[in-house]
């Protein structure tokens, strides 16, 4: 049995997700200790509960310590089944992320995965819906997978009450992604919900201005709609070469600043001539892993998520990822069998 010590480095429910994700993936048992114990609040919580739960169903596996806080869990995984399975967080806790440790065995199961996933879809610490969807979904598609995802509800902090639904299908393959494309464009999507509609614009407006002094221009939609609960983000994202960056709106926030940042991010990734932007990193290391050849990719930096991970699937895969030390990172995911 693999043990994964979940204080290491940024010791957060990432480790416990992705061990879990990549324990199906490889069929080797872990145990996860120490979980979340760099938090305010240790142990497992309904989101990580619900991760675990879903990455069980479509492993059949069988788990040991999930319960509320619990600080330890073991997991022995089965068969790769796949099927249809729906789960509620029951809080605003992120869908995005409960679905990163769902996505790596789906595609690898038997049949085909339907997961109807309610939670929250625009919530801080988490990849917001529009940049799953327009960023790291488009990188999947690149690699042969076939995924097609649907956002029925929004839902933000702190009610929740968001719904996603995703399919997958299996995939025997992963294809190399090559990066050597061109940005053809900006786009994005400023979503609200039970607040004056003004305030988008403010954030587009605002987001516009900043790209415009770069000499860039964007098609920003603003996507109006209902939820249990109100809220408001922006999520940007080039076409071609596929960069993102997202700000939520918060309370005492004030809507320029919102728009300003998300562009701000999304003008530093594109200054800098990366192939992918930092949250992309954190999000795609293990496919590139598993793929048929070796990537090659720049980024900004290693964020601490990245490193973590790049130390977890260290336990569970002989891929070898090195990392060059200049301004820019040079980084090559290399795959051994």
């Amino acid at each position: 049995m693999i043990e994964i010590d979940g204080s290491y480095g940024e010791g957060g429910g990432q480790i416990l997700r992705m061990s879990v994700a990549l324990s199906a993936l490889t069929k080797k048992p872990v145990k996860v200790f120490n979980i979340r114990a760099n938090r305010p609040n240790p142990g497992l919580k309904r989101q990580h509960m619900v991760a675990l739960e879903s990455v069980a169903k479509i492993a059949n596996a069988r788990v040991k310590g999930l319960q509320l806080n619990s600080r330890q869990i073991e997991f022995y995984p089965g068969e790769l089944e796949g099927g249809e399975f729906k789960f509620d967080i029951g809080t605003a806790g992120s869908i995005t992320l409960v679905l990163q440790a769902c996505l790596l065995p789906s595609i690898f199961a038997k049949n085909e995965t339907h997961l109807i996933l309610k939670g929250g879809t625009d919530v801080k610490w988490s990849p917001p819906w529009d940049y799953f969807q327009n960023v790291i979904v488009p990188y999947l598609e690149k690699m042969g997978v076939e995924i097609e995802t649907y956002l029925n509800k929004r839902g933000y902090y702190p009610v929740g009450g968001g719904e996603v639904e995703v399919f997958i299908k299996p995939c025997r393959k992963l294809k190399t992604i090559k990066f050597d494309g061109k940005i053809e464009g900006i786009e994005g999507i400023v979503n609200i919900a039970n607040l004056p509609v003004s305030i988008a614009e403010r954030i587009k407006k605002s987001a516009l201005n900043e790209l415009q002094k770069e000499g860039m221009g964007a098609d920003i939609m603003v996507e109006e709609t209902s939820a249990d609960c109100s809220g408001v983000g922006i999520v940007l994202w080039t076409k071609g070469k596929i960069l993102g960056a997202d700000c939520l709106g918060e309370k005492g926030k004030p809507a320029e600043e919102v728009g300003k940042e998300a562009a701000i991010k999304l003008i530093n990734e594109i200054k800098a001539g990366v192939d992918l932007d930092e949250n992309a990193v954190d999000q795609l290391l293990p496919y590139f892993a598993l793929a048929e050849d070796n990537t090659e990719f720049k980024c900004r930096k290693i964020s601490k998520h990245a490193e973590t991970l790049i130390w977890l699937m260290k336990k569970f895969l002989p891929s070898v990822i090195s990392i060059g030390e200049n301004e820019i990172c040079k980084v090559k995911v290399e795959v051994r069998k």
